[in-house]
């Protein structure tokens, strides 16, 4: 039986993604680098600093800006991001996850944010949903974003729980890998396309029943 399930934020929580492409994107375009959304997957599930690079090696600067400017532009970003999120309430959360969550604590699973973002607790907050979780899995603590398991290790320890005990939710590829890595069990939202055809997948996060991750773990833990 899994203990924890460690759950991504954008994608899968609710969908900040846009707010992120649009922050970006304006930052972008101050520094003469153009990003279309084909580019914005590539950011998805990664952490802020590490999508900087991989925007300034597009734009061909990545030499360009020194560590101070380089952490003003993340700054930068962040500081459109925020402004864009404050509209984001309860109204925001994604079909089924608030009974999910509910279910969970209603059989005692532990409850863990392992999300890049650092805006994470503000988010919860936002949405009425941080007393449901026991651990916020903190970014800054980590050696490596995803797709390194780090973020998903930290979030199982945070809550006591063995990462093999555990159910890693994503939506995004490099987040799916860090689930594989971690050695947790990965569900993703999405296509196969995407994701891969080797991992339970859901299209909509109204499919995420305690149900399904029993049926999903046990079919595990048969073969």
């Amino acid at each position: 039986m899994f203990k924890a399930v460690l759950f991504d934020l954008d994608g899968v929580i609710t969908d900040t993604a846009e707010y992120h492409y649009r922050a970006w994107k304006k930052l972008g375009e101050e520094l003469g680098i153009s990003i279309d959304r084909e580019f914005n997957e590539r950011l998805k599930g990664v952490s802020r600093e590490d999508s900087l690079r991989l925007i300034l090696e597009h734009g061909r600067r990545g030499a360009d800006f020194s560590a101070e400017e380089f952490a003003a532009l993340a700054k930068k970003k962040n500081d459109n991001y925020v402004q864009m999120i404050e509209e984001v309430s309860p109204r925001d959360v994604y079909p089924g996850i608030l009974e999910l969550l509910k279910t969970l604590k209603a059989h005692e699973v532990k409850i863990a944010l392992a999300s890049a973002s650092k805006n994470g607790p503000s988010l919860l907050d936002k949405m009425a949903l941080t007393d449901y979780f026991d651990a916020i899995a903190d970014p800054a603590k980590v050696a490596q974003g995803k797709p390194a398991p780090d973020i998903f290790e930290l979030a199982a320890k945070e809550v006591g729980v063995a990462i093999t005990e555990s159910i890693g939710i994503e939506d995004a590829q490099a987040g799916i890998a860090a689930i594989k890595a971690s050695g947790a069990l990965p569900i993703g939202v999405g296509q196969a396309e995407d994701l891969g055809d080797d991992i339970a997948l859901v299209t909509t996060t109204a499919a995420l029943t305690y149900e399904y991750l029993l049926e999903k773990w046990q079919e595990k833990h048969e073969n």
